[in-house]
C-alpha cells in the first residue's frame, strides 16, 4: 500500500523548465558558450554540482569554474522569481487536496535556495515532511539517489511511494528507486517514449490527481 506521495517540483507544481532554460541560454551566451542541440535534454534533472560541471567543462571549455556557473545561475533564477513565480495550474490546490489522504515528500533537482522560496511562497511548506535537493545526494536524476533519500527521511519503504514526475531524468529515477510513478508531462518538454512508458498512470494535468486517483495505487 502507497502511504507517501512524493513530488517532484521544476515542471511539476512550478513552471519554470523554460525559465531555467531561457535563463541558462542567455547566460551562455553572455559567456561567449557554445548550446548544443541535446543541451536542455541533458540538463534536465541534473543536480546543481553536474549542471555547473557540464556547463564549465562542455559549453565553456574551462573559462568558468563549476562554482561560478552554479553561482551565476542561480543569483539569476532567483531573481527571476523574485519578479515572477509561474505556479503550474492547481499546484496548490492539488498539494493541500493530496496531503489530506498521505504523507508528502519532495525530491527536486532546484538547490535548496530555491526550493525553500518556492514552497515559501506557494504557503504548504508545513505540509512536506521531507524535502531533498539532489545538492544533498550523491548524483542527480535520472539516479534514483533523491528520491531514496526522500524516501529515507519520510521514513517510509520507496515501494510505499508515489512519486509524481514530468520529465524523462525525472521518471527514470523514480522508477529506479523502486517507486510507482505518475507521469504529468509538461507539454513543451515531453519525455522520452522509453520514460513515459515507465510510469503506471499519465495525466493530463494535477488535477486529475484526485484522491479517488491515488487511491488506486493505495
Amino acid at each position: 500500500m502507497s502511504v507517501a506521495i512524493v513530488f517532484d517540483m521544476d515542471g511539476v507544481l512550478i513552471d519554470t523548465e523554460p525559465i531555467w532554460e531561457e535563463v541558462r541560454r542567455a547566460y551562455v551566451e553572455e559567456m561567449r558558450g557554445r548550446w548544443l542541440p541535446d543541451t536542455q535534454d541533458r540538463l534536465m534533472g541534473m543536480s546543481t554540482a553536474e549542471w555547473s560541471r557540464y556547463l564549465s567543462e562542455e559549453l565553456f571549455d574551462g573559462r568558468r569554474t563549476p562554482d561560478e556557473v552554479a553561482e551565476d545561475v542561480i543569483a539569476r533564477m532567483a531573481a527571476r522569481y523574485a519578479d515572477h513565480l509561474p505556479l503550474m495550474p492547481d499546484a496548490v490546490d492539488t498539494v493541500r487536496r493530496l496531503a489530506e489522504i498521505c504523507t508528502l515528500g519532495l525530491a527536486s533537482s532546484s538547490p535548496r535556495r530555491l526550493i525553500d522560496v518556492v514552497l515559501d511562497h506557494m504557503g504548504v511548506s508545513d505540509l512536506f515532511a521531507a524535502t531533498v535537493s539532489t545538492e544533498e545526494v550523491a548524483r542527480g536524476k535520472p539516479a534514483p539517489d533523491g528520491y531514496l533519500e526522500a524516501a529515507a527521511r519520510l521514513g517510509i519503504a520507496p515501494d510505499a511511494c508515489v512519486a509524481i514526475e514530468d520529465s524523462s531524468n525525472g521518471l527514470r529515477a523514480a522508477h529506479a528507486a523502486g517507486m510507482t510513478v505518475i507521469a504529468v508531462p509538461h507539454p513543451k518538454y515531453p519525455p522520452a517514449v522509453d520514460a513515459i512508458a515507465l510510469a503506471a498512470y499519465v495525466a493530463d494535468s494535477l488535477k486529475e490527481l484526485t484522491p479517488e486517483l491515488m487511491a488506486e495505487f493505495r
